[in-house]
């Protein structure tokens, strides 16, 4: 069996765990070290697991490489917590083609959220 776990790092695991957390209601399931300040947490996102590294010396201006696909309830509704949670809403939500209503964001880091709705 394989399984896959997309990690991100981050120089402030705090900020961006408040926001996966206010914008997905996104759960801690693991903790790195158990004691401390957390070098790791792993959090649920409905039934998938991210993972977030500390990393002080992550480059928020390299541009980043992958995109996070989360599939919400609905699309329109959760743009306003986007900014309120220190996100940016990069433009309004499209109806695409093939049954999704589509918006992208960028986290608190600037790494890009495809958010999609099945419509």
């Amino acid at each position: 069996m394989t399984t896959v776990q997309p990690v991100i790092s981050t120089p402030d695991l705090g900020r961006l765990q408040a926001f996966y957390a206010r914008l997905f209601n996104a759960v801690q399931v693991r903790r790195f070290p158990a004691d401390g300040p957390p070098f790791f947490v792993g959090l649920m996102l409905g039934d998938s697991e991210v993972g977030l590294v500390s990393q002080p010396d992550t480059d928020l201006s390299t541009p980043p490489r992958i995109l996070l696909s989360v599939d919400v309830e609905d699309v329109d509704a959760l743009l306003d917590e986007v900014v309120a949670a220190g996100g940016r809403v990069l433009g309004p939500p499209n109806d695409m083609p093939w049954g999704q209503r589509v918006a992208h964001v960028h986290d608190p880091d600037g790494n890009l959220i495809n958010l999609t709705q099945v419509i």
